[in-house]
């Protein structure tokens, strides 16, 4: 890539070499020394949340950063940049599984649980390891340009470039619904979305007053009967644009959206791409 394209060096605590996961080796060439002359240093990942990072790591790490050096994080790797707190105040992503975990363990980072990747200028954060490529390319071109990270892309057969606030594609998962009393009408909800489904609907199915309902929803789910049910017809949108070739309207009418114009709606807020970007990416048939 020329002349002033990046060098590469492969570190590791001690200098040796750690294993992955699924039985990989990464040989390293070099240890922590490197750092101190780099200018971007990338965390791959970390080994678990609950590991807290060595405190040599962390120090070398905070000693990059106040030097002009440009943190990167890739998936879990975000554990590592926030326990050296330099991502206290700012806003950082990671894959949607350790979203809850990295909350709870930095509540001074501002945790955007649904985009690619985030851009801090110094501090860089992406979500799963396809979304670490989305970043790596998002830093090329802002250190090359677009036709250079453009290439790099066609090197990689991946799209050229993902912008960091489109949404992750994530079956965020519900509270278990498999326990209390609500849990028959949550059952029946998932075979019934055609149907036009409202509070007093559900709540008389329940046996209740349409305010006990909502509280008990609440209660046992986490969350409001609207936003239980939007993310189960939004979920059967996406299997029913993976699996078949319905119209958009046949696909709305079939989750309980009536038209193609609301399926729309509803993929712009949620997901922020539409309904036919999706399938492009992800139909099966």
């Amino acid at each position: 890539m020329g002349r002033d394209w990046y060098r590469f060096h492969s570190c590791s605590i001690d200098g040796r070499r750690v294993r992955a996961t699924g039985g990989v080796f990464v040989e390293s060439d070099t240890n922590l020394a490197r750092l101190a002359r780099a200018g971007t240093v990338i965390v791959p990942g970390w080994k678990s949340p609950d590991e807290p990072p060595p405190r040599r790591l962390l120090e070398v790490l905070r000693r990059a950063h106040a030097r002009g050096a440009r943190l990167v994080s890739i998936c879990s790797g975000v554990f590592v940049l926030a326990a050296t707190g330099l991502l206290n105040g700012k806003r950082a992503t990671t894959h949607w599984r350790y979203v809850d975990k990295l909350r709870s363990l930095y509540p001074e980072i501002d945790v955007k649980p649904d985009v690619l990747y985030i851009d801090e200028e110094t501090i860089l954060t992406s979500a799963g390891s396809a979304a670490g490529i989305d970043l790596c390319l998002h830093i090329v071109q802002s250190d090359f340009g677009a036709d250079v990270a453009n290439r790099v892309a066609r090197r990689l057969v991946v799209p050229p470039h993902r912008e960091g606030g489109q949404a992750q594609f994530i079956e965020t998962p519900l509270r278990d619904s498999t326990r209390g009393s609500l849990a028959p009408l949550l059952s029946w909800l998932e075979s019934n979305l055609r149907r036009e489904l409202s509070v007093k609907l559900l709540a008389q199915r329940a046996g209740m007053s349409a305010r006990t309902f909502a509280r008990q929803f609440r209660q046992q789910t986490g969350t409001t009967p609207h936003q239980w049910l939007t993310h189960l017809r939004l979920l059967a949108a996406q299997r029913h644009l993976e699996r078949t070739t319905d119209s958009m309207d046949e696909v709305a009418e079939a989750v309980g959206w009536q038209t193609a114009a609301t399926l729309r709606q509803q993929f712009a807020k949620h997901l922020a791409t539409t309904p036919t970007s999706y399938r492009r990416k992800f139909a099966t048939s």
